[in-house]
């Protein structure tokens, strides 16, 4: 016989003026649902990573961190990277709209909104999250897999695919299948080094999304920090402990290898290589994978067995601004 109390779908509101979701918060409680609050989006991190919510209603405009910048976070860590996140913001413009959704928000709702509409949204994304996880496969047993707290700050136990539920349907909340992870932003002095890396690894991982999607025009760290809701000092740590360099030798990393992949695989022209890698010339180009490779760009191409475009004679000529 099953003893374990039934398990109602928790979601996190992130709000810096959760005042405004008063009557929102009313209609989800009568529907079953718990409710945690938190008040800006470092806040908003921690108590995700802390309680693992079913969904996560996110603002935009916040202080200390913005809702993108915490929507990347969350999507770049394993442990988190399930949870449908909706977005509820005064931010009406389509730039806006657009950007919450490619940060991985599911939904995007503009305030002032109906009360009525948002727990219906809420309804129907937990249940698509949970229909997902039975389509990965995830049998019965793992899907009654919950989430507990396990003795030791910053640490954490979870099932191993993502799992959401609808109130509707009673799930039991044990444990099993767990791995653990550490809360991010800091840990605590006495956690451990593994652990410490773990934590920093989300931040890593969302910076090289990033990246990796502007590679022709890649930010500076600066940027790349603010984007994140970061310092430039942390997320500098963050790659020095995770990968060994910096954000700027991460990025030629990654050009360079793009560039070698383009040599090899394509007929592209050295000029247009250049280009798509966001050198201001075909000559910087050059210059910049022979101190890379040891060998000028059409000699890799020639010794990789790429394909030598027809009239490739434009190595010096300037690229125009895009």
């Amino acid at each position: 016989m099953n003893t374990c109390a039934p398990f109602r779908a928790h979601i996190l509101a992130v709000d810096d003026d959760s005042e405004q979701l008063r009557m929102l918060f009313e209609k989800l409680r009568h529907r079953g649902y718990r409710i945690t609050v938190a008040f800006d989006g470092a806040q908003g991190y921690a108590r995700a990573l802390a309680n693992l919510p079913d969904l996560i209603l996110l603002d935009v405009y916040m202080p200390k961190m913005d809702g993108f910048a915490l929507a990347r976070l969350l999507k770049a860590n394993p442990v988190t990277a399930h949870i449908p996140i909706l977005f509820l913001s005064s931010g009406a413009d389509l730039t806006d709209r657009l950007e919450g959704l490619r940060n991985g928000g599911v939904d995007y709702i503009v305030k002032p909104y109906l009360a009525e509409e948002v727990v219906e949204r809420v309804n129907i994304h937990l249940e698509l999250a949970r229909q997902r996880t039975l389509a990965e496969g995830v049998d019965e047993a793992d899907l009654r897999a919950g989430v507990r707290h396990e003795a030791g700050e910053g640490q954490l136990v979870r099932p191993p695919a993502a799992y959401s539920f609808a109130p509707s349907r009673p799930i039991a909340k044990t444990a099993g299948h767990i791995q653990r992870t550490r809360v991010f932003p800091p840990a605590p002095m006495n956690a451990g080094r593994d652990s410490h890396t773990n934590g920093e690894s989300a931040l890593v991982v969302a910076a090289r999304r990033i990246i990796f999607q502007r590679l022709s025009m890649p930010p500076r760290a600066s940027d790349l920090a603010r984007e994140l809701g970061v310092s430039e000092r942390r997320l500098t740590r963050a790659f020095e402990q995770c990968l060994g360099m910096t954000v700027p030798g991460f990025i030629r990393l990654k050009r360079m290898r793009r560039a070698e992949y383009l040599l090899s695989h394509s007929a592209l022209s050295i000029i247009s290589i250049a280009e798509e890698l966001g050198f201001s010339s075909a000559a910087n180009f050059s210059t910049a994978f022979k101190e890379y490779s040891g060998q000028a760009p059409s000699a890799f191409r020639r010794n990789s067995g790429g394909i030598e475009p027809a009239g490739s004679g434009l190595r010096g000529r300037a690229i125009p601004p895009r």
